[in-house]
């Protein structure tokens, strides 16, 4: 389901359509992962009766606008970061042990020496422009799936958590693959130019236009979704582990005084870095695997892969185990405070204020 595409009508309807399961309200944030307790319960008092009054509807319209607005914001802090870790993660170790960078300082240090500030930031407008409807769809996805997938008694088990967070990291993929792969492109831009410059090959300029004219006149519209399963692993998987951590980490943290139910911001900050931080280390390796696939232009002595299974065994083989973390520290340093920024950011209630609503 792709909740992008929904008209302002087709929301009204959805949002008719929720209040007309009682046993489905939302008390204490608990489907936007902000509830009390391990399995999310509708009272704060044992035996008491849920009423229409008490349901808050289900907005979808607003949490589309908050998710947009939240990635854009957290894109925004953390893109040099993500460049740095994108320059790793590619970075082949030569024959001799030669490598390009040395550490993420260093790579920091090279890349701005090599390509100034902006160059820190190459790749961020169609970064920026996609990242708007993935994490819309992301955490409105969530939400969704986490409201119908809780029980007639108010509850929501740790399993069916984890199956909300899956199905919402597969929603995403449809806007996440096209966005990584230009992404990808030109953040390694630099690395494969540098590498080319002590030799006699040349490497053209590179925009997010030309790739994608030339994916559509080469592949067709199935170009921009190289890598796809690659994606999908990583995105569903880290999907699963990110959603209930973040759920519980904010279960535990202060309450708004306003009676909402809802976790202080900086405990939303807290726990979307820390839950962000975790989960993008134990899928590090689907995302190295991804990352090489989805790469076009090959740098000196770069291995080409014909697959997820035999870019894993490439890998295991000539690098070893370790290679699957590489950018492991840089990619938590990116997603804790992605992911911090932009829950934080999406409980701030902007598309409620902008459209009149009340949170």
């Amino acid at each position: 389901m792709i909740f992008w595409l929904y008209t302002e009508a087709e929301i009204l309807i959805i949002d008719a359509k929720y209040e007309s399961y009682p046993w489905q309200a939302r008390l204490n944030n608990t489907h936007s992962a902000g509830g009390r307790g391990t399995e999310n319960s509708y009272s704060n008092l044992p035996g008491t009766p849920i009423t229409m009054a008490d349901q808050p509807k289900f907005k979808l319209l607003p949490k589309i606008m908050n998710g947009g607005i939240a990635g854009i914001v957290g894109v925004t802090c953390v893109f040099p970061l993500d460049l740095v870790k994108t320059r790793l993660q590619n970075q082949q170790i030569g024959p001799n042990g030669e490598r390009m960078y040395n550490s993420m300082l260093d790579c920091f240090k090279k890349t701005y020496r090599q390509e100034g500030y902006f160059g820190m930031y190459r790749g961020s407008g169609v970064n920026i422009l996609l990242i708007t409807p993935e994490k819309a769809i992301k955490l409105t996805a969530n939400d969704l799936f986490r409201h119908h997938l809780t029980t007639k008694e108010g509850k929501l088990p740790i399993l069916r958590e984890m199956t909300a967070g899956g199905l919402a990291g597969l929603c995403q993929i449809v806007v996440t693959t096209p966005m990584e792969l230009l992404k990808i492109q030109l953040q390694d831009a630099g690395r494969v130019a540098a590498q080319a410059s002590g030799t006699s090959k040349s490497v053209p300029k590179i925009s997010a236009t030309s790739i994608t004219l030339q994916l559509l006149r080469e592949k067709g519209i199935l170009g921009l979704y190289r890598g796809t399963t690659a994606t999908m692993l990583r995105d569903v998987s880290f999907s699963v582990v990110y959603f209930p951590l973040f759920a519980h980490l904010n279960s535990l943290g202060p309450r708004k005084s306003d009676g909402s139910g809802e976790a202080v911001f900086w405990c939303s900050f807290l726990s979307g870095c820390a839950a962000g931080s975790l989960a993008a280390l134990a899928v590090n390796p689907f995302d190295v695997v991804k990352t090489r696939l989805q790469l076009l232009s090959k740098g000196t002595n770069d291995t080409q892969y014909k697959g997820i299974a035999d870019a894993i065994l490439t890998i295991l083989k000539v690098e070893g185990p370790r290679a699957f973390f590489k950018g492991g520290a840089c990619r938590m340093i990116v997603i804790a405070p992605l992911f911090g920024i932009a829950q934080m950011v999406y409980y701030f209630g902007v598309g409620e204020a902008i459209l009149g609503y009340k949170k």
